[in-house]
């Protein structure tokens, strides 16, 4: 079917117009954190003002929460891949008594809200001595990650080509061998996705870090940048600046894997 002139430019005034709704928020926050912060350094000299960054760093202590997301992130996304892999693996290549049912239940972990949880896990975990450690702030990410992550990988393992499988096990492939170095391999780009998105849900995550680190020791940048906007709730400029900082990681790492997030993500619409 062929698009007629008039169609392919109303296509682009659409896309244009979304653009300018997406965009708009992420140059008015980078334009509010380049700008002077006070009339003296706005005298003092023009242009961007980059030393902006340099004190919310400093003054918001957003490396020491930085650091804490990012051993948070690496405990959860670490954990929530590898069983994720392997849960998909064999609710999706293989059919069991129950598997169906054992499916079922691990959709319930993707329903059931954070809120609805979070205080009851909060006294479980300061029955063990959890609360105010990394686990206590990772383990429940960690659930709710497998969860979405077994659903997602389930997905891509059920639209596998057989052909591959058969021919492993042909070879005396067995299911180790098969899943890490016949299966994984292909799977990259669903790999990647997962692990991006994982990376992304814990980083922006501000609940449970909130509860269960009541002492306040293990702040995250989330937490930090809702700590630093208290102190800071008529200086603008910092806060645009702490949350350029906060949302930087997980834009770096997007650009970095975005071709691979795309092709997953396009992949990831597999039959049931």
């Amino acid at each position: 079917m062929r698009i007629s002139a008039g169609e392919r430019i109303g296509n682009y005034v659409i896309l244009v117009v979304f653009a300018a709704f997406a965009l708009g928020p992420i140059i008015t926050v980078l334009s509010t954190a380049l700008s002077p912060e006070t009339p003296q350094d706005a005298a003092a000299r023009s242009g961007p003002h980059w030393e902006n960054f340099t004190r919310a760093w400093e003054q918001g202590r957003f490396g020491e929460y930085m650091t804490n997301s990012v051993v948070v992130a690496g405990i959860v996304v670490v954990s929530a891949a590898v069983l994720s892999i392997m849960a998909g693996y064999a609710l999706g290549a293989f059919s069991f008594p129950g598997s169906r049912i054992l499916f079922y239940a691990f959709l319930v972990g993707i329903m059931v809200p954070t809120e609805a949880i979070v205080v009851p896990l909060f006294f479980d975990f300061q029955a063990v001595g959890l609360t105010n450690t990394y686990w206590g702030i990772a383990l429940p990410q960690v659930a709710q990650s497998v969860a979405f992550g077994t659903f997602w990988m389930r997905a891509y393992f059920r639209g596998a080509n057989r052909s591959i499988l058969e021919a492993a096990r042909l070879d005396g492939a067995g299911h180790h061998r098969v899943l890490w170095q016949v299966l994984l391999p292909v799977a990259r780009p669903a790999v990647v996705t997962l692990v991006l998105l994982t990376f992304m849900w814990t980083w922006n995550e501000f609940l449970i870090p909130l509860v269960m680190s009541p002492n306040q020791h293990l702040r995250t940048a989330p937490l930090g940048l809702a700590l630093f906007q208290g102190q800071y709730t008529q200086g603008t400029v910092l806060l645009a600046a702490g949350a350029v900082l906060v949302a930087l990681p997980t834009v770096v790492l997007y650009l970095f894997l975005q071709r691979h997030f795309i092709r997953g993500m396009l992949e990831g619409a597999v039959k049931d």
